[in-house]
């Protein structure tokens, strides 16, 4: 029995020390297949419409957790949790749903790997963030390769709209902003708190403006369109409510430059799924998709202190 034991207990460091890898992995597939989640939701309601749709469906799966969890809070968390609620949640979900209006999904995946390198920036300027030399040349790594495994697409080139491009970088500052909140700001407040009470908060007035400042009411009637809910709730449910969960636990775990470095894979998800969807696939991707890997794992040196 003893040596079944040994490989138990070898088996749980295994999983321990590994598991920063494995919840990176399930949120790049999560997040990977949000942006045709969104296209396939702007076929049929507005941008508008699916960014409070995909709040109020995230909102209401944690809404339960939220209620017994509200009244252990105190006034300093309930503040953060208000600030993440509007910067790391709600503005973002809009200002993605705008950008897909005007730029396609490859360039506003460029454009969000620019997240990890706000993430430095905040981090450094208003948390002390200690980083080397080898952290800032994994960040610059990963955003290459991120970029480079989209331009080898055969999608044509990449048209580039300044207005709705300005809106997935500011998306990514505010993200930038929630990373490093979550990490020093609500330390001491466990994960299923952060995204339950963030959520849960904004599930009223994002009701009442989808219901009163949009055309949902009439939307939803048009031939398809209900059956098109079926996209929102699963970036809702799946891509928000459930990723968030485990992004906050990975910032907790990890730090925040590994976890912000999510978005330079997300393109390798995207690629997979354009594969699927009839798209050609190119060999150069595969040296860019090393390329990212290598870069994320420079990112996760411990020479990051926070």
């Amino acid at each position: 029995m003893q040596p079944d034991k040994h490989k138990t207990n070898k088996l749980r460091k295994y999983i321990q020390d590994n598991l920063h890898w494995f919840l990176l992995l399930i949120l790049v597939m999560i997040w990977g297949s949000s942006f045709i989640l969104m296209k396939r939701t702007l076929e049929f309601y507005s941008n508008f419409e699916l960014g409070a749709l995909r709040i109020i469906f995230a909102a209401m799966v944690l809404l339960p957790f939220a209620i017994r969890r509200m009244s252990k809070l105190n006034k300093d968390q309930w503040f953060w949790l208000i600030v993440v609620g509007l910067i790391g949640n709600t503005i973002p979900a809009f200002l993605f749903a705008t950008a897909q209006t005007g730029i396609d999904s490859s360039l506003a995946g460029i454009l969000n790997s620019t997240t990890p390198m706000f993430t430095l920036i905040v981090g450094v300027i208003l948390f002390k963030l200690q980083a080397k030399r080898i952290n800032f040349i994994g960040i610059i790594i990963g955003f290459i390769g991120a970029i480079m495994i989209i331009l080898t697409k055969d999608d044509g080139p990449l048209e580039f709209n300044l207005q709705y491009s300005a809106y997935v970088i500011l998306a990514s500052v505010f993200y930038a902003f929630n990373l490093n909140f979550v990490k020093y700001k609500l330390a001491e407040t466990d994960t299923v708190t952060i995204a339950a009470v963030s959520y849960s908060i904004m599930l009223i007035p994002i009701s009442l403006f989808l219901v009163f400042g949009t055309d949902f009411v009439t939307t939803v009637k048009e031939p398809g369109a209900f059956a098109a809910l079926i996209y929102p709730a699963i970036l809702g449910i799946v891509c928000s409510a459930i990723a968030i969960v485990i992004f906050n636990y990975l910032v907790k775990i990890a730090g925040v430059l590994f976890s912000a470095s999510v978005t330079y894979m997300i393109p390798i998800i995207a690629s997979i799924i354009g594969v699927i969807d009839g798209e050609t696939f190119k060999a150069a991707s595969i040296i860019w998709i090393a390329v990212i890997l290598f870069g994320v794992y420079l990112v996760n040196k411990k020479s990051v202190k926070g």
